[in-house]
Order: C-alpha cells, then sequence, then structure tokens
C-alpha cells in the first residue's frame, strides 16, 4: 500500500470514527440539554474545568514522544505504560482530596462527590493512553472506529436513561464515565499489544527530553484554555458557563471531526518524512489548504444559521448561546492553520520551539483574560477570538525558517476558501429576511450553501476542490478496482 493511499484511509476511518462519535455525543447533548436545561449543565461544567487540566498530565507528553521517536519498540511502550499507571494513580489520589476545595471554590458542597467519582477517568484514561500512541504510531485507525463508537453508543443509552429517570447531574456523570471506560475495554479487546513487565529508565529518560516540553505546553495550552470557563464559573452564573460551553459544543463538534482526524495522521506521517523538509513543507501546505476547504465553508454556514438551529435542537431558553457559538465558527475556522503547523514543529523534533510558542501565546492570552474578564462573559469570548488571530502568526513563524513557508504564504493558499466561504455565507444569510419559518428557512439555507460553495469552487478554479475531488475519484476507482 503506497504513502498516499495509506494515509486517506487511515483518515478514513479517523474522520468516520470522530464525526460517529461526535455526532452520537451531539446528538445526546441536544437529548439532555432538553431534559436537564442550562443549570445542571453548567454545575457539570465546573467541575469537567478540573478534571480536562488533569487529564493533561495523563499523556505527559510521551504519548507524542513514542510516535515522534522512529525506533520506538516494547520496551518504550512498556516503561511509559507504567509510568502513566503511576502518574494518573496519583493525580486520583489528588482529586479525591481537593474535592471538598474545588467545592468550597464554588461554594457549592454538592460538588465533592461528583468531583471524587469523575475523578476516576483519570485512571481508566491512564489505561488507554498507551494503546492510543500504539494505534496512532501504527497507523490503525480503523480500531478507534469500533472502541470510541461502542463507548459513545453505551454511555448514550445510560446518560439518557438516567436522565428521564430524573438523576439529574449523575446521567451526565455517568455518561462521561460509561464512555471513557466502554472505549478503553473495547480498545484492550481489539488491539494485540499489552505492557511487558519491564521498565527502563533510561528509556523513559530520552523520550522525556523530548516529551516535557510537550506537557508543559500542553497544560499552559489547556489551563489557559479553561481559565475562561473557570473564572466564568466563579464570576458569572452557572447559566452563563452552560451558555458559554454549548455555543462551543456544535462547531467544536464540526472542527473536532476534521481537525482531529487530519491531526491524528498527519504527526506519524510528518514524523517519518522529518529528515527531509521539502516534504514536510508540501505536506503542511496540502494539510492548510485541504482542511480550510473543507472546515471554513461548515463554520461559516453553522455561524449565519446558528439561530434556526438553536431554537429547533434546544429550545428557546438557550438562544443566549448563539453570540458564543458564532465567535466560536469564526475562531475555529482558522484552527488548520494552527494544527498544520504546530505538528510540522512536533515533527521536525523541535519541541523547544514548541514551548516557546506556548509561553508566547499565554502570555498575550493572559493579557486578554485578565483585561476582559471584570467586563462581561461577552467581552471573555471575544477576547479568545482575537488572541487566536494573534496565535496564528506565532504558530507560523518558526516555519519561515524551518521549511520555507512563511505566515503570508499560508494565507495566500488560505484566500481562495476564505473568498468563496464569504460569498457562499452573505447568500445563505440573507434567506432569514424570508421571515419563514425555522425548519423552512434551513431547508432552504443547506441546500443553498452546498450548491453555491460547489458552484463557486468551479468557478474560480479553486485548486483544493480539484485536490480533493481526484483523491476521492482516484480512492474509489483503487477501491473498485481491488473489489474486481
Amino acid at each position: 500500500m503506497n504513502t498516499k493511499r495509506s494515509v486517506i484511509n487511515n483518515f478514513l476511518w479517523r474522520f468516520m470514527e470522530r464525526c460517529g462519535a461526535q455526532g452520537v455525543s451531539l446528538v445526546v447533548s441536544v437529548v439532555l440539554g432538553r431534559l436537564l436545561g442550562p443549570t445542571v449543565y453548567g454545575t457539570v461544567a465546573l467541575v469537567t474545568v478540573f478534571m480536562i487540566i488533569m487529564q493533561v498530565f495523563v499523556d505527559s507528553g510521551m504519548g507524542n514522544a513514542l510516535i515522534q521517536k522512529k525506533d520506538a519498540d516494547d520496551l518504550d511502550f512498556s516503561s511509559v505504560f507504567w509510568l502513566n499507571l503511576f502518574m494518573c494513580s496519583l493525580l486520583y489520589l489528588i482529586m479525591f482530596l481537593c474535592a471538598p476545595l474545588i467545592a468550597a471554590f464554588y461554594d457549592m458542597p454538592e460538588l465533592t462527590p461528583v468531583v471524587r467519582v469523575l475523578g476516576l477517568m483519570l485512571i481508566i484514561s491512564g489505561v488507554k493512553n498507551v494503546q492510543q500512541a500504539y494505534v496512532s504510531k501504527h497507523m490503525m485507525f480503523k480500531v478507534f472506529f469500533f472502541s470510541t463508537l461502542g463507548g459513545t453508543i453505551t454511555a448514550a443509552f445510560v446518560g439518557i436513561i438516567m436522565a428521564y429517570m430524573g438523576c439529574g447531574v449523575w446521567a451526565l456523570v455517568t455518561q462521561m464515565l460509561v464512555n471513557t471506560a466502554a472505549d478503553t475495554a473495547i480498545l484492550w479487546l481489539t488491539v494485540k499489544w499489552r505492557p511487558k513487565r519491564a521498565f527502563s529508565a533510561e528509556r523513559l529518560k530520552g523520550l522525556f527530553s523530548y516529551g516535557w516540553k510537550l506537557l508543559v505546553s500542553a497544560i499552559l495550552d489547556t489551563a489557559y484554555n479553561q481559565l475562561r470557563q473557570l473564572i466564568i464559573g466563579k464570576l458569572y452564573t452557572k447559566a452563563d458557563l452552560a451558555y458559554y460551553n454549548q455555543g462551543d459544543r456544535f462547531p467544536h463538534f464540526i472542527v473536532t471531526n476534521v481537525n482531529s482526524s487530519i491531526d491524528s495522521v498527519l504527526l506519524p506521517t510528518m514524523s517519518n518524512a522529518q529528515d527531509n523538509p521539502a516534504v514536510v513543507r508540501n505536506m503542511t501546505r496540502r494539510a492548510i489548504k485541504t482542511s480550510t476547504y473543507i472546515i471554513m465553508p461548515f463554520m461559516m454556514g453553522l455561524a449565519v444559521c446558528a439561530e434556526p438551529i438553536v431554537r429547533l435542537l434546544l429550545k428557546e431558553e438557550w438562544l443566549p448561546c448563539v453570540p458564543f457559538l458564532r465567535i466560536f465558527c469564526f475562531t475555529y475556522a482558522f484552527y488548520p492553520i494552527h494544527t498544520a503547523n504546530l505538528n510540522a514543529i512536533k515533527a521536525m523534533g523541535r519541541s523547544d520551539l514548541f514551548l516557546i510558542l506556548e509561553i508566547i501565546k499565554k502570555v498575550v492570552g493572559l493579557a486578554a483574560i485578565l483585561s476582559t474578564m471584570w467586563i462581561s462573559v461577552m467581552a471573555i469570548a471575544y477576547s479568545l477570538f482575537a488572541t487566536s488571530i494573534i496565535s496564528q502568526i506565532v504558530n507560523a513563524a518558526p516555519n519561515k525558517k524551518l521549511l520555507g513557508y512563511s505566515y503570508l504564504s499560508q494565507l495566500r493558499d488560505m484566500l481562495p476558501q476564505i473568498g468563496i466561504s464569504l460569498g457562499m455565507g452573505a447568500a445563505v444569510f440573507s434567506v432569514q429576511f424570508l421571515g419563514l419559518g425555522d425548519i423552512v428557512t434551513l431547508a432552504i439555507q443547506i441546500p443553498l450553501g452546498v450548491i453555491l460553495y460547489w458552484t463557486l469552487s468551479k468557478l474560480f478554479h479553486v485548486e483544493s476542490f480539484t485536490y480533493v475531488a481526484d483523491t476521492v475519484k482516484g480512492y474509489l476507482n483503487r477501491s473498485n478496482a481491488k473489489e474486481g
């Protein structure tokens, strides 16, 4: 199997896995949102802030180190597994003991048992983490499809049943816990790799020299991203936090499906070509152009159709999340430029540069948060959009020297996708002035957007359109020839 076919095949499996899992999760969140309301969602969001920060330590940067290391063997994987298991147990103990302090911080004593139960996800994730790195390293993304989808569907049934039974916040907690547990169990049943009774501090030292910089970078990034929610939960109401989070959910669903699929395949593929900067540059350029071509119209379409979508899916009580949803759409629309540049830097073994970039971005971001936190939740959201623009420039800067691919060159590669997305968005948005019902409005907007984007792509000879179409045709032809 040639490299291009292997990459496409693994991307498609990863994309289907993300679409399936996130699709089910989105449906479940809509159902639970209608059953439980913003206040319950806000309560779980308060705890999730700390869980997400703790989850960063589960990886310890070692997962990426295993993927990046060309000759990683069983001793490397086993050593990281036992270290992760120890670290996760220690982290859970910290969460367990700190639960009353977290509850006191929010002045909500009822959060203590929620923190302690939800914290069990850390130990389960520690068991799963190295298996995930093994799957990514060996480009076995078909396995992710079955494990993730199985866990998500199982958890969906449990969560919805508990919500109907009136379990409130525990419906969400149990759903999250079951999802991680089922996902891990299926992954262990389908992946043959098992940790050996072996441990090498020397191997860990080598991996840690690369991984610790990614760990610190991830801690900075996660703590920074969760800081906004932490501040909103402390200074404003649980409902405000729920609206902010729900505004993030829909665009995050789309971006996670496309961007994380590309991200998962891109790092191991680039790492294999790390000795050839020209090849890595071409991969980076292709990733930016193609993923932008896919993500940009989705984000534009969701932003202009936000109000009828929220009204139909989540009821009128969730309409305050619409402005946040639009801000997140415009922020996420440019995520491909972040993902491609950072993966190139990691693949080239420059985790030191990766860390420096994170420090610069977080200093700027922290200043933005501190200057807006006392104004309003909306001001906090706008600060995220502003700093994301600055982050694009920062993330792209090293690759001018490493790969000969500057930020201005990257913008030029993105301009055709941006232009036709704006044109499509303006036309689709105008439909709302007809004053039709939500269902009829969306029934016109969605096909109109698809037809316009396709037409504009052909009319202006957008290169990414041709590439995607040719790639899909080539893949289907080879698949048909193989079956024949």
